[in-house]
């Protein structure tokens, strides 16, 4: 069963505590990302990556404070968790090549990446059965991205020590309603 790695919104403005809308406690996850991010690349694994490319005046900024303006510091990426052959993927229908990319970094403008125009090209382009999701916020962006894969047909399957939430309740419940629709939760050390 071909096999992605999904790393959710894994950028600055979330990650830490200087972010425009950081996550308390995400950089603790942080390592346990890069392990499943260079696990991936070892393992000839492709790693799906979201982000956020919002523009200054987004419509998703009259729900959440601003953060992540396409080209600013808080939009980019940990380090860590970026691979050496990347590719980035604007929300647009425009098809671009994945050839020999380890790493799909889609850009997004909403907290659901299924509301994208290029996903269902990358998808199809990754062509994989089983796909693996960690990053931020377990029940916001990550919930949204089994959501849609589990509709999708696929395997998803939620990696519990390498997301982060921004209340607990509302993440177990994303676990639990994950696993009653078929999706599975695991851990880092499973995995790898």
């Amino acid at each position: 069963m071909r096999t992605v790695f999904v790393d959710v919104d894994t950028q600055l403005d979330f990650l830490y505590p200087a972010g425009a809308l950081y996550v308390p406690g995400a950089e603790q996850v942080l390592p346990a990302i890069e392990r499943l991010n260079r696990y991936a690349a070892a393992h000839r694994i492709p790693v799906l990556s979201t982000t956020d490319a919002h523009t200054e005046n987004d419509p998703e900024f009259a729900n959440w404070p601003p953060h992540c303006i396409a080209g600013a510091t808080g939009q980019h990426k940990a380090a860590a968790t970026l691979l050496d052959s990347r590719v980035v993927v604007p929300n647009r229908d425009d098809e671009i090549s994945l050839a020999g990319a380890q790493q799909v970094i889609l850009e997004k403008q909403t907290i659901d990446a299924f509301a994208t125009h290029s996903l269902s090209y990358v998808l199809r382009a990754l062509d994989a059965e089983r796909f693996v999701i960690y990053g931020v916020v377990t029940e916001i962006c990550v919930l949204c991205a089994a959501r849609g894969l589990l509709a999708a047909g696929k395997s998803a399957v939620i990696v519990r020590d390498a997301v982060k939430e921004l209340r607990s309740g509302d993440a177990a419940k994303a676990l639990e309603e994950i696993q009653s629709r078929g999706g599975a939760v695991t851990t880092v050390s499973e995995i790898c």
